[in-house]
């Protein structure tokens, strides 16, 4: 038996080969194979396609749904966006997250005047009254007093009392429960950016609200006390700036604050 090759996305109908003739003798069988043959080594799909003015069907088929997958991927579909589960921000949804969120400050006894914030997954927002003041960098924080004197220079140790509350409200930690304020240089990199950044520009005396965003907070994981990237809230007291020098005796140095 001869088997002929034919493409196998062809079917057979679509052959573009004509026999020249069906003699019903034998001595013309094998003239025919050799008209089939011939047919199927000469196949040209570009002479088919001008011979008959029109495309196969799988290339009809293959338009179709490159046609098909433009509408859907172009939104040009109308009847296909009501399929495709889409999530809208619902103002009620945002207006129940709020309730909850001063719901649960209210248990935690948060301070007068504090932030709240929606939050939907790792986006937030934060809403608060008009006396705060959001910087470039996003910190946003709020002026109670503002002190009397200079601002705290790199290199100048600053002493502050402080309440830093998550976005619960709920208390974290605090200097006053401690029993002492707490003690730091400038520009040594030893607080949170954001907490450096917004007492940079305090004065002896002032108390600030400070609204630290997860950008300009504290390193989060297992081994750090923040479990999860959230917006902290700061209450600092700023009581006193002293100049440092470096004091060398020997083979001992340290750093002198007064």
């Amino acid at each position: 038996m001869l088997w002929v090759s034919t493409p196998p996305f062809l079917p057979q109908a679509y052959l573009p080969c004509k026999y020249l003739s069906a003699c019903p003798t034998l001595g013309s069988f094998s003239s025919r194979k050799k008209h089939i043959l011939h047919c199927h080594s000469s196949y040209n799909l570009k002479n088919y396609r001008e011979q008959k003015g029109c495309a196969l069907p799988y290339e009809e088929n293959f338009g179709r749904r490159l046609l098909l997958f433009f509408l859907i991927s172009s939104g040009c579909f109308p009847t296909l966006s009501s399929l495709a589960k889409t999530k809208s921000k619902n103002p009620y949804d945002e207006k129940r997250l709020l309730q909850q969120n001063k719901r649960i400050q209210k248990e935690n006894n948060a301070p007068e005047d504090f932030p709240n914030f929606i939050r939907e997954g790792f986006k937030v927002k934060v809403l608060a009254s008009e006396e705060y003041v959001t910087c470039d960098s996003g910190l946003i924080y709020r002026d109670f007093e503002v002190g009397k004197g200079d601002c705290p220079k790199d290199g100048q140790q600053v002493t502050f009392h402080y309440v830093g509350y998550n976005e619960s409200g709920r208390r974290i930690d605090s200097s006053y429960m401690q029993g002492s304020p707490a003690k730091i240089r400038m520009g040594t990199k030893a607080l949170v950016p954001g907490f450096e950044e917004g007492i940079r520009d305090m004065k002896p005396g002032g108390k600030r609200r400070i609204i630290i965003p997860p950008e300009l907070g504290p390193p989060v994981g297992p081994s750090t006390f923040f479990s999860s990237k959230q917006f902290e809230v700061f209450d600092v007291e700023l009581l006193g700036i002293k100049d440092c020098e470096r004091r060398t005796i020997a083979f001992y140095s340290d750093v002198v604050c007064e």
